[in-house]
């Protein structure tokens, strides 16, 4: 007897990265006790997969960019990547001035600082926009995801944060949190080889960290971030989804591929930890930056699929219809 686990999963907009963080989630939050029950590969699964197998994807990820990537690819990645560190920066820049390395200590906006604004914007969730891409896209649209992984890691919030005038980072931090991604640049272009037996592992990684990511949010926590982690969710997907459709346009896309890249990366929750590590200056603003970028991560999840799938119809993109059953 077969069951369609794979086909389910699949009938969920960006499900691939969507249910097993759902459920690495509802673990995490009812059964918190599970990876030190179990410990060993299961254990290691939950507490410490999800950096390491990130760092594995990430090679993989630099493998797939061709040094002579297609003209289209290059447009496309190129201005969704540019429109969405360019809004980042410039919020950085603002939040910066008024509240520095520090967060809001006080009031409704308890928590929220420069730190928590710019890892929720800065990374686009690049599992969710491929599974969307494949769905209301072209596989070139999927490919242009190749340049948007330059987002990924801490390397551009810590450039941003930098940018703003704020505490910088040494540099042997900012060049670890891109090595890999260069790395597999460099063995992917060097072998064609190469670069197909490592891009396969490419999409196989996705539920696995992203599991992983799951099981590091606790939604109770995400819960007390209240109204300020949705609004901050929400302020993700309106104030980078706007310019990104626009930009998507302005370059003769539909705008769909805009709309699927305004969201937050499971890893960015990772992010505000790393960036505190590497400077002290945000160690105060990490705790609650992690948790607002938690529930940023949730709440662009929620949001984009449907928006996704919604201005697809508006504009007059068909989605493929489902695999038939067996």
């Amino acid at each position: 007897m077969q069951i369609p686990i794979k086909r389910a999963i699949e009938r969920v907009p960006g499900g691939m990265m969507v249910v097993p963080l759902a459920l690495g989630a509802l673990i995490a939050t009812f059964a918190p006790d599970t990876p030190k029950f179990f410990g060993s590969f299961t254990g290691a699964l939950f507490s410490s997969g999800a950096l390491t197998i990130l760092a594995v994807f990430y090679v993989c990820m630099g493998a797939s960019i061709d040094f002579k990537a297609t003209p289209y690819i290059l447009k496309k990645g190129g201005t969704l990547f540019g429109v969405k560190i360019g809004v980042a920066v410039i919020l950085g820049v603002v939040f910066g001035q008024f509240l520095g390395e520090a967060p809001v200590t006080a009031g409704v906006f308890t928590g929220l600082s420069t730190l928590a604004v710019v890892a929720a914007m800065n990374d686009t969730n690049g599992g969710l926009y491929m599974a969307l891409m494949g769905q209301y896209g072209e596989p070139r649209d999927v490919g242009a995801y190749t340049v948007m992984t330059l987002e990924s890691g801490p390397f551009l919030t810590m450039v941003t944060l930098g940018v703003a005038g704020l505490s910088a980072f040494p540099w042997p931090t900012l060049v670890g949190s891109v090595l890999p991604l260069l790395v597999g640049m460099l063995i992917g272009n060097l072998d064609r080889d190469m670069r197909d037996f490592l891009s396969r592992a490419i999409p196989v990684m996705i539920p696995f960290f992203a599991f992983a990511l799951g099981s590091g949010l606790d939604l109770g926590k995400v819960w007390q971030a209240g109204l300020l982690g949705l609004g901050l969710g929400l302020a993700v997907v309106v104030v980078t989804g706007i310019p990104l459709f626009l930009a998507d346009r302005a370059i003769g896309g539909t705008g769909v591929a805009g709309v699927a890249a305004a969201s937050t990366a499971g890893n960015a929750a990772a992010v505000p930890a790393i960036v505190a590590a590497a400077n002290p200056a945000y160690a105060e603003a990490a705790a609650h930056a992690t948790i607002l970028v938690a529930a940023a991560v949730i709440v662009t999840t929620v949001l984009v699929p449907p928006l996704t799938a919604w201005t697809a119809r508006r504009v007059g993109v068909q989605a493929p219809p489902p695999p038939a059953a067996h």
